[in-house]
């Protein structure tokens, strides 16, 4: 893994990286120093956001100079420590695989080479780090899937996919947290509101935590719908060492 690069990213930000693979390792780095920095509470840095292999850091130079900043960071990248909570915290999330509601199931099965009930085994059959949020509002970008599901995008995007879209791209899979255009291969959809702007806390999840797929029939699907829309709906959040 290569050593930090700090970079510029215009006359307001940063952007300290950390080699140039999608990998626990190279995340954790970035996460520590998300950390360490905010620890320091410096004044002068307005946003920090972390990516799979970097964090972008805003700030104002009217407060910090840039070269005052790249030292800050250096200092803070080399601050030995763990992340806050070494448990991992783990979100549940409801999908009804196939039909109307995974669209691509099929393709993924007959791409793989095995039956749709074995496709979803095996990506329901695992826990998934969000290494970033981003494209969209709380898409959550997922590390671990098994590499026997990949399958390539489609050659030409939908205009629009519902939100709650659960799909595969490449070797990754993720969630649509809101209807919008998109080409990753559908294969199930969840009832849960993954991203509301008027909740405190806008999306259920963040970078670090894990997702775990629970496949539903179409009737468990509508009910829990029908409590995430009437807010008696609870999301299912484990901690494990």
């Amino acid at each position: 893994m290569s050593e930090l690069r700090i970079l510029p990213a215009g006359d307001l930000s940063v952007v300290a990286e950390f080699g140039n693979e999608i990998s626990t390792a190279c995340n954790e780095k970035v996460r520590l120093l998300n950390q360490n920095l905010k620890k320091k509470k410096i004044k002068g840095i307005v946003e920090m956001v972390p990516t799979f292999r970097s964090l972008l850091i805003y700030y104002d130079p009217l407060v910090i100079s840039y070269e005052k900043l790249c030292k800050y960071i250096r200092s803070a990248s080399k601050t030995k420590g763990n992340i806050k909570n070494d448990s991992r915290r783990i979100i549940e999330i409801p999908v009804c695989y196939g039909g109307q509601y995974g669209e691509d199931l099929a393709f993924v099965a007959e791409y793989a080479g095995m039956s749709k009930e074995e496709v979803i085994r095996i990506h329901s059959g695992r826990d998934y780090r969000i290494y970033m949020l981003g494209f969209l509002p709380g898409f959550p970008y997922l590390g671990g899937m098994d590499s026997r599901l990949t399958t390539p995008r489609l050659p030409n995007p939908r205009t629009l996919i519902p939100a709650g879209s659960v799909g595969i791209g490449g070797e990754q899979t993720g969630i649509y947290p809101v209807a919008s255009p998109g080409g990753w291969r559908l294969i199930g959809r969840t009832p849960l509101k993954l991203y509301d702007s008027e909740r405190e806390k806008t999306t259920l999840y963040q970078a670090g935590d894990y997702i775990r797929f629970r496949p539903v029939d179409e009737e468990e699907y509508h009910r829990i719908k029908e409590q995430v829309e009437s807010g008696t709906f609870r999301c299912k959040i484990t901690l494990e060492n």
